[in-house]
């Protein structure tokens, strides 16, 4: 069994796989740990797969996963986490943008008894106002609605403890949120800086519709985080709020008709109906909050769904001990 699992999504990277595997192996060597190397295509139109699976021909510790499509990157690092069999799994892109040397940082600190460690890229090189603006934008709301106190939540090559992934779901943009989830378990976290190189080879996938995408995920991990458990708290008290505001305006159009003698349907339609609208409104957010209670949290947490489809699994021959 190894100790520790390199998982790394490659996406249309034909450029780039044969170096990051050499790269990764001489590192991986180096540290004298059991280790397993856990290649994902997701969904690649180039010559990405067959690199990889001639790599897994030959090299027992390389496991290939292809995905039947482009699911995207978190998809692919969910597909590569559930191959992984060590007790120290590290995340990072194929793109060499990730120095496969910066590896032992992270071990270092698992070592002392982080759950996650998370990279962060201190000296950014990329263009400022497309990339590290935003990037540093969205960092910084990140970490006062997550309450986790790291830089760098955007980047992939982190660290993690397999016991701390089993228990997480991952969909949509989640794989860069996992600290803000796992504090919530009561994760230990901790950041190290890592280097950022300049993509030499291939084409980014990255661009600036990427980070709008981030901030709807972001909402929905504030959601999850503070109501996952209890969402009848947030839609009710929108909807006790609405019905308030209804039924104080029904009140006064009652004191109006009946002191008044007024005609509330002439004189007030257009407020009547305000608040009728209100009324319905609450009820329909109660209603959603209890449905929400029943069903939201469970149906992402289901462990028979996944965010992706295997199409093929190229996996090291199962050794027997004696032989």
């Amino acid at each position: 069994m190894p100790k520790i699992s390199i998982v790394i999504p490659f996406h249309n990277e034909e450029e780039n796989i044969t170096e990051m595997y050499h790269r990764a192996r001489l590192i991986m060597e180096a540290t004298g740990e059991t280790y397993e190397l856990i290649f994902v295509d997701d969904g690649s139109t180039d010559l990405t797969y067959r690199l990889l699976s001639d790599i897994a021909s030959f090299d027992h510790l390389v496991t290939v996963v292809r995905l039947g499509r482009n699911f995207g990157q978190t998809s692919a690092l969910a597909a590569g986490f559930a191959q992984a069999k060590g007790e120290y799994v590290i995340a990072m892109d194929g793109d060499l943008q990730h120095d496969p040397a910066d590896i032992p940082i992270f071990l270092d600190k698992l070592s002392q008894g982080y759950d996650i460690v998370s990279g962060w890229r201190r000296q950014r090189i990329d263009n400022f106002w497309l990339r590290r603006f935003p990037s540093r934008c969205a960092n910084w709301l990140m970490a006062k609605l997550s309450a986790v106190d790291i830089h760098d939540f955007g980047t992939t090559f982190k660290a993690y403890r397999r016991q701390v992934l089993e228990r997480l779901p991952l969909y949509g943009e989640m794989h860069r949120f996992i600290p803000a989830i796992a504090s919530a378990y009561g994760a230990s976290i901790c950041e190290v800086p890592i280097q950022n190189v300049n993509r030499q080879r291939g084409k980014s996938h990255y661009g600036i519709s990427r980070t709008f995408r981030v901030l709807f995920d972001l909402m929905t991990i504030r959601f999850l985080l503070q109501y996952k458990a209890r969402p009848l708290h947030f839609f009710g008290r929108l909807g006790c709020l609405n019905i308030v505001i209804g039924m104080t305006v029904a009140f006064w159009l009652l004191i109006e008709k009946i002191a008044g003698h007024v005609s509330v349907i002439n004189e007030h339609g257009a407020v009547a109906v305000f608040g009728a609208v209100m009324i319905l409104a609450g009820l329909q957010l109660l209603a959603l909050g209890l449905l929400g209670d029943l069903q939201v949290w469970q149906y992402h947490a289901s462990a028979t769904r996944t965010p992706y489809t295997v199409v093929e699994l190229l996996q090291p021959p199962t050794t027997v001990d004696g032989d």
